[in-house]
C-alpha cells in the first residue's frame, strides 16, 4: 500500500511541475502558491479541523515541529518551485528536483547520525554531478564562471528544503492524526505565504482568470497538495525517508513525458545524460538501505 501511495504522489507532483510551467505567464508564482494552499486549506478544514481541535494540546506540545514543517514543506519548497519555474523548463526543474533522495540521505546522516556507506557516498557524488550537468547546460565554462540558471538553483534550494521536511518526519508526534497534522502545517505555511502574495499584487502582478487557470489551481490544490501530501506523509512514516525518497526518481519520467507531450519541450542529450547520472546515483545511494522504524 505505501508503495502505491508513493507512485501516485510522484505522478501528482509531476503534473504540478508541468502545469505550473505551462501557466507561468498567466499565474504569478506567489498567486499560485497562495491560492493552491488557500483552497487546499478549505478542503482540509472540511474533515481535518475537527481532528485539529481535538488534538490541539498535542499540536501545541509539538509546535516547533509543526511550524518548521509548515515553513519548509508548505511555504518554502512550493513557493521556490513556482518562482523557479518562471525561468527554467519543467524538465530541468524536475530533473534537479530528483536529487532529493540523495539529499535526504545526507540530511538524515547529519541530523540523525544514520550511517553513510562508501556506496552511498559515491552515489551522492554521482547524482549531484547529474544536477550540475543540468544547471551548467553541459558547459564546463558555466560552472567555472558560476553562470548558473537562476531557476535551476532555486529548484535545488527547494529540493534541500523538501529533503529536510522529509527527513524531519522521523520526529512525527506519536498519535497525531494525519488530517490534524496536515491542516496545521498548511495554516502555518499559508500564513507565511500571504504577505508575499500581497506584495506581488501590489507590484501589479495578478492572476489572469480563465478556465485553464481555475483548472490548474484546482488540480494543484486537490491532487498536488491535499492528496499528495497526505500520501507522502503516510508512506514516509511507514517506510522511512531513505526508503521512500527514491520514488521521487519517477518524477523525471512522468514530468518529461508530460512536458514533451503538452508543453512542446525538447528532450536533449544533456537531459538523457543527467537522467542516467541521477538515477545511477540514487540507486547507489539507496541500494540495500535498511528499513527505518516509523
Amino acid at each position: 500500500m505505501p508503495y502505491i501511495l508513493l507512485i501516485l504522489t510522484t505522478l501528482f507532483w509531476s503534473g504540478n511541475f508541468v502545469l505550473s510551467r505551462g501557466m507561468h505567464a498567466a499565474i504569478p508564482p506567489m498567486s499560485l502558491s497562495f491560492w493552491r494552499w488557500a483552497i487546499a486549506l478549505v478542503i482540509l478544514c472540511s474533515f481535518g479541523l475537527r481532528h485539529l481541535y481535538c488534538q490541539r494540546q498535542l499540536v501545541l506540545e509539538h509546535k516547533k515541529f509543526i511550524i518548521m514543517q509548515g515553513i519548509v514543506g508548505v511555504a518554502g519548497f512550493n513557493s521556490l518551485i513556482y518562482i523557479a519555474i518562471q525561468t527554467t523548463t519543467a524538465i530541468n526543474a524536475v530533473l534537479v528536483n530528483s536529487c532529493i533522495p540523495v539529499i535526504i540521505v545526507v540530511i538524515s546522516w547529519i541530523m540523525y547520525k544514520d550511517g553513510l556507506s562508501l556506496r552511498q557516498s559515491l552515489g551522492v557524488c554521482m547524482s549531484l554531478s547529474g544536477v550540475l550537468l543540468i544547471i551548467s547546460q553541459g558547459k564546463l565554462a558555466t560552472l567555472l564562471h558560476l553562470q548558473f540558471n537562476k531557476g535551476d538553483i532555486l529548484v535545488f534550494i527547494a529540493a534541500v528544503l523538501w529533503a529536510l521536511y522529509s527527513a524531519n518526519l522521523k520526529k512525527y508526534p506519536k498519535g497525531l492524526h494525519p488530517f490534524a497534522y496536515q491542516t496545521a502545517i498548511v495554516i502555518v505555511g499559508l500564513s507565511l505565504i500571504t504577505p508575499f502574495y500581497l506584495l506581488e499584487m501590489s507590484m501589479g502582478r495578478t492572476m489572469i482568470l480563465s478556465t485553464n487557470t481555475l483548472i490548474t489551481i484546482g488540480y494543484v490544490a486537490l491532487f498536488a497538495s491535499v492528496l499528495a501530501f497526505i500520501f507522502w506523509n503516510r508512506a514516509v512514516t511507514m517506510l522511512g525517508a531513505n526508503i521512500a525518497g527514491p520514488f521521487i526518481h519517477l518524477m523525471p519520467v512522468f514530468s518529461t513525458i508530460l512536458a514533451v507531450l503538452f508543453l512542446g519541450e525538447t528532450l536533449t542529450t544533456n537531459h538523457i545524460q543527467a537522467i542516467v547520472l541521477i538515477f545511477s546515483g540514487i540507486v547507489m545511494t539507496t541500494f540495500m538501505v535498511k528499513k527505518e522504524k516509523p
